[in-house]
């Protein structure tokens, strides 16, 4: 037996143990939205705190503004020469809505026998509990295995991600020295299939703006003013109608500027995921608008573009009422790709709007920040040992996919300590993720705590 099959075999081993402690993690309501639930956030923390420990790690519970975060070290006598490692996760989770709309109790879980397979129910199972327990449960097996990790371990579980992660970046920033590492991963991502494995390597960037149109009046009755006087619905919707041309493309002046085009490679290593992508074959994109020259997966993944979110404005009762109103607000977002600057983009679009606004009107801007995008170097050694380990556990290729969504956490760790970030997962989309009824499955699971630690044998063979 191969070192490496004897760290497996540990967690074959003690897969029943294993899901035990899992379940009693999931039996915890850490709903970080409500403060109702803040002291059950606390006992998960303290609770994730005693099982590293238990493993030999220095753990402890560092408090932030808001809700805490578990920091744990791998000790010197833990670890051989080599990367340093650091493992995010979070152990809050959503609130559970209707329970009239779950079918088995939110935090009574348990192992139920289901089409074919082993399965349990909880808020958290998919999102993301289970996520962060497969990376403790591999570092678990290999330390009492190998007995020492292959370089320094550091370990990041959240406990607001579901709220926002207000406290997140401040923390980041003050423990910048001791979160000092070669490689960030993240553990909260999707696989391609039941059945392969798939690493996130672009993400897009993202920028919200809201904006309000103002006529010149006060709400005016549309009898005697609706031929005449200047209605902000009208002007507002003529000006989100012009954002996009007849061929799908962006119509704010220099939005395209700097973007190259998909590289050809690319848009051939996309074109047969794009022939068996669950998320397009489950949603109906008729009527939808696609940048012409290119699928639906490349202006998902690959092509920038500008979404409306909401429309305010006017008669919302159930009554009629007929009126001019005296203003209109939209919000929109844009998702970005790699060169484009969140703030510039922002500037071009108000730009772009206020050239549009007639005289008498006027129109006020809200919206800061933003996340830009991030694409991870296919030279990165850490992506190629990832993807080599997943392989090798799940005996398909890795699929290497992008993302039409932005993950903050990616561009905080870029930023704040200059480190690549593979963003890996086991969550399916059929795991009811937020909704009732939230799912995972032992077998997928113990798959997962399979692949880190095939991981971490890649990664010890990059020493050399």
């Amino acid at each position: 037996m191969t070192a490496i099959e004897g760290v497996l075999a540990n967690v074959d081993a003690n897969l029943d143990t294993a899901i035990r402690k899992l379940l009693a993690l999931l039996a915890i309501p850490s709903i970080s939205g409500d403060p109702a639930y803040t002291g059950s956030v606390e006992a998960v923390a303290g609770w994730l705190e005693g099982e590293l420990s238990g493993l030999g790690f220095d753990a402890r519970i560092v408090p932030t503004t808001g809700l805490p975060v578990v920091l744990a070290h791998s000790r010197p006598d833990m670890q051989d020469e080599g990367p340093g490692l650091l493992f995010y996760g979070h152990y809050d989770v959503q609130p559970v809505g209707d329970l009239q709309d779950w079918t088995h109790p939110p935090f009574e879980p348990s192992v139920v026998e289901e089409d074919g397979l082993r399965r349990f129910y909880a808020r958290g199972a998919s999102d993301s509990k289970s996520q962060l327990w497969t990376f403790i449960e591999a570092l678990r097996a290999w330390k009492e295995t190998r007995g020492t990790f292959p370089g320094r371990i550091t370990i990041l579980l959240e406990g607001e991600e579901e709220a926002g992660s207000a406290s997140l970046p401040a923390f980041i920033h003050s423990h910048r020295d001791e979160l000092q590492c070669d490689v960030a991963f993240i553990c909260d991502s999707d696989m391609w299939s039941p059945t392969q494995a798939a690493l996130t390597t672009q993400l897009k960037g993202l920028v919200h703006e809201k904006v309000t149109v103002f006529g010149p009046n006060a709400d005016l009755h549309s009898g005697y003013f609706g031929a005449v006087a200047a209605n902000p619905i009208r002007i507002l919707s003529s000006i989100l109608s012009s954002l996009h041309d007849a061929t799908g493309k962006v119509a704010i002046e220099g939005f395209y500027d700097g973007v190259p085009d998909i590289p050809e490679a690319l848009r051939q290593q996309w074109q047969p995921l794009s022939e068996g992508a669950h998320m397009l074959e489950s949603t109906d994109l008729r009527g939808g608008l696609i940048e012409a020259g290119y699928s639906p997966l490349e202006a998902i993944w690959g092509r920038p573009t500008v979404d409306m979110n909401g429309i305010t404005a006017g008669n919302q009762g159930p009554g009629e009422r007929s009126v001019l109103p005296g203003s209109a607000t939209a919000r929109l977002s844009f998702r970005l790709v790699d060169r484009q600057d969140p703030e510039t983009i922002r500037k071009k679009f108000r730009t772009f709007v206020r050239r549009q606004v007639p005289e008498g009107c006027r129109v006020e801007f809200e919206g800061a920040n933003g996340s830009r995008a991030l694409v991870a170097s296919p030279d990165n050694p850490f992506l190629q040992a990832v993807s080599d380990g997943l392989e090798a556990e799940w005996q398909t290729p890795t699929v290497h996919k992008g993302s039409g969504g932005s993950v903050p956490l990616a561009e905080m760790f870029s930023d704040v300590l200059s480190v690549d970030c593979i963003i890996i997962g086991f969550i399916l989309s059929d795991d009811a993720i937020h909704g009732p009824d939230e799912r995972y499955d032992v077998e997928r699971f113990h798959n997962g705590a399979r692949s880190w630690v095939r991981i971490l044998g890649e990664i010890a063979g990059l020493k050399t």
